[in-house]
């Protein structure tokens, strides 16, 4: 099989053999492991003042790192950024990923209408008006809604470039989620729900990403039947274990390796907590997709990302 197919029978709660899949929302650490800055760090400012050659070179520079990470460290699915981010410039370079990889990987990107945690400069706002104008924020996101099932519509006519969404709107943190049970169940779950429900109609999959503590809304969110939840952050609290047991037959899981640890912790924590979530996730012999809890992030040493892609390949394949 394709990692690509192995990638989709993990969404569909299949039995794969060998390796269990696994990819990252994104890999930042492009420049120690490549040399090459990653896309979406680069500033295209002269853009239209390029020649059609020279952003052919940019396409296939930035498409040749997305498919080389993934070589270099089994990833089965590709979370593209496109940088530029028009429509034209999306085909170019999910074009460019295929004509080098074939059919190999899954290809994905973000696709999340619903609100999210706002930034410090505008929570006071925006919290004043999640109930002074609840229907004001439903609005805008069927409008975001609308937009997003457009594009998907517009991708999929363009032939089999991408498999799938995934939708990184952050609602909670560590502590608890930022939209009580309620509000999240008025105003996102709804939206939410349409979203997921329309890529599925297109033959696309849905992963929902939310870092942090998301048991109090966990059972929402399962209910709007996305493929899979990522990134099941242990510092939120969230135990692989268990929601492996209660959500394991409705819902595929991915992540849960602790970032903390992997920026900051010991060799040893480590070891025993990629080992943790190798065998929590892989349980049930199906559904888990192994990650870290949120991405590999600037700062991360590559020689943790490294350590944890060792012990992978060393624990994580199903006998």
């Amino acid at each position: 099989m394709t990692e690509k197919q192995r990638f989709i029978k993990a969404l569909k709660r299949e039995k794969v053999s060998g390796l269990v899949p696994t990819f990252e929302l994104v890999f930042f650490l492009t420049m120690e492991a490549f040399g090459k800055p990653h896309p979406t760090q680069r500033a295209f400012h002269q853009w239209n003042q390029m020649s059609e050659k020279e952003k052919e070179a940019q396409i296939a520079d930035q498409a040749w790192l997305y498919v080389e990470t993934a070589k270099r460290y089994g990833h089965s699915a590709i979370f593209v950024h496109p940088n530029p981010g028009d429509f034209d410039n999306i085909v170019r370079l999910l074009t460019k990923i295929r004509e080098m990889s074939g059919d190999e990987y899954y290809l994905t990107m973000h696709g999340d209408p619903t609100c999210a945690i706002p930034d410090g400069d505008h929570m006071m706002d925006f919290s004043a008006r999640l109930y002074e104008e609840p229907e004001g924020i439903v609005a805008e996101q069927e409008g975001h809604m609308r937009d997003m099932l457009d594009f998907a519509e517009k991708i999929n006519k363009t032939g089999k470039l991408l498999d799938g969404f995934t939708m990184c709107s952050d609602y909670c943190f560590n502590v608890n989620p930022y939209f009580s049970p309620s509000i999240f169940a008025d105003l996102v779950a709804p939206v939410l729900s349409k979203t997921i429900d329309g890529y599925r109609k297109m033959g696309f999959y849905s992963i929902k990403h939310t870092d942090g503590n998301i048991m109090p809304i966990v059972d929402m969110l399962v209910q709007c039947k996305p493929d899979a939840l990522h990134s099941l952050d242990p510092q939120g609290g969230v135990d692989l274990k268990y929601m492996s047991e209660k959500y394991g037959d409705k819902v595929s899981l991915c992540g849960n390796v602790n970032c903390a640890h992997l920026q900051t912790g010991t060799d040893e924590e480590v070891t025993a907590d990629v080992k943790r979530s190798l065998h929590d996730g892989m349980a049930r012999g199906y559904g888990y997709i192994f990650c870290t809890s949120n991405c590999v992030y600037t700062g991360m040493p590559l020689a943790r990302y490294d350590l944890m892609m060792k012990l992978w390949r060393e624990y994580g394949v199903y006998k």
